[in-house]
């Protein structure tokens, strides 16, 4: 409760930040526009990856332009919408017609666009020799009836250790109402502060199997050239029309998961989302209470236009309307 407290203050403390950077030394508003301006955007920490890149290239094409994120857990992301804290937010959850109502009781006009479909991967050390899991051994492994590898596959890894990102995630929130519906989590789950910390949590532990966000294992996100890489050209990039293959990172194993009533198993990747054969999936939506003429508007309309569905395409998530393309490598 007290960690919940105290990013509520930051958010907070950060959107008055904004105001006061909105307003020059004469006390006159600073001009704002679609494209100008100071604004917050508050980001389901899953997607940070993600969201980093989008802000990188709409700031570098549009220099007058300052996007502040926040990135939180999943019920803050909501609860700062609802209590009007922020008026853009970056969510793995729709807004119902309840909470439109209740804003508009309060003069505001909430719309909301999905700009993508993650995948949830399911990962393990490198030195696990299973390879794939159907959605029932997974549940029992979440919630704790196969305590052990063995029980799954002959293997000397001995007990599992579940790790997820964080208690309040999206992702805890997503196998809770779609893999173990109805059933309590293992009491062996590990809780860590963000998507990071899982990956290499996974990456030493043996025994471990890690849930996160497909934008973190794929390859090019964990090279420290992407990185270093300057905004112009990965703006050439994205304006080229060749296309770029991705694959996942060799540091960690992605597990292929299958349906109970399906014979074949499926890695993460795009067209197998597309397709509806990788069973672990979500929406992402992008939801906005600012007004037109806004910079929050106009990185809303990035957000959801050609250029921004791109830098998704290029994470490994599948975007809204951009097609995608098999990008498994040998």
């Amino acid at each position: 409760m007290r960690k919940n407290i105290l990013v509520i203050l930051i958010v907070v403390a950060g959107i008055a930040a904004v105001v006061l950077l909105l307003v020059d030394s004469n006390g006159q508003e600073s001009t704002e526009s679609n494209t100008s301006g100071i604004a917050t955007v508050i980001c389901d920490e899953t997607f940070r990856n993600i969201m980093n890149q989008e802000i990188d290239v709409f700031e570098y094409t549009y220099p007058n332009a300052n996007i502040m994120p926040y990135y939180l857990d999943d019920h803050t992301v909501m609860d700062s919408l609802m209590s009007m804290k922020s008026r853009l937010v970056v969510t793995a959850r729709d807004i119902t017609e309840e909470q439109k109502s209740y804003l508009k009781s309060n003069r505001l006009t909430a719309r909301s666009q999905r700009i993508a479909v993650d995948a949830i991967a399911i990962i393990v050390n490198k030195e696990n020799n299973i390879d794939e899991l159907t959605v029932s051994e997974l549940r029992d492994i979440m919630s704790g009836k196969t305590p052990n590898w063995g029980d799954v596959f002959p293997s000397k890894l001995g007990k599992i250790q579940v790790i997820f990102d964080n208690a309040g995630s999206s992702t805890v929130r997503y196998v809770t109402d779609s893999i173990l519906r109805g059933e309590k989590f293992s009491a062996d789950v590990f809780a860590c502060e963000n998507c990071q910390e899982v990956f290499e949590q996974v990456e030493r532990r043996k025994n471990s199997i890690g849930v996160i966000g497909v934008s973190w294992i794929t390859a090019d996100m964990q090279r420290p050239d992407t990185v270093a890489a300057s905004i112009a050209e990965r703006v050439d990039k994205l304006n080229a029309t060749e296309e770029f293959a991705i694959d996942f990172t060799n540091r960690i194993k992605v597990m292929k998961i299958r349906r109970d009533s399906v014979p074949t198993a499926y890695k993460p990747y795009q067209l197998h989302i597309y397709n509806g054969d990788y069973p672990l999936y979500r929406s992402v939506y992008a939801i906005i209470t600012a007004p037109t003429g806004t910079l929050q508007h106009g990185f809303y309309s990035f957000l959801t236009g050609f250029i921004g569905q791109k830098i998704i395409l290029n994470t490994g998530v599948m975007p809204a309307t951009v097609h995608p393309r098999m990008v498994e490598l040998n």
